[in-house]
């Protein structure tokens, strides 16, 4: 069955969202966009967590951590978003760059 989906697919999927999401934080200097690198990070590992579960026996854990990985990433998404409210309240940029200048 060459058509199938398989765990090796889940792994290429994961590894492509994760690549993007460290380009993301890696080259955006926005605050936001950084955030939003690093929730495609989460949901790389999701898949893995995932799919690792499904092919290694069908039990619960991955799917139980894939849990606390999503309400992670929202309680870091509230935080992340304070943050950057409180930055641009400060310095009235969200730029990163530009409050490390601004700060000294």
């Amino acid at each position: 069955m060459s058509g199938a989906v398989g765990l090796d697919h889940y792994l290429v999927l994961s590894l492509i969202i994760f690549t993007l999401g460290m380009f993301t934080v890696l080259t955006r200097r926005n605050a936001i966009g950084i955030l939003m690198g690093v929730e495609l990070i989460l949901n790389s590992a999701n898949i893995n967590y995932l799919a690792f579960a499904y092919y290694g026996g069908a039990r619960y854990d991955g799917q139980i951590f894939a849990i606390f990985v999503i309400m992670l990433a929202a309680a870091e998404a509230v935080i992340g978003l304070a943050v950057v409210l409180a930055i641009y309240q400060n310095f009235r940029t969200i730029d990163v760059g530009a409050t490390e200048n601004l700060s000294g």
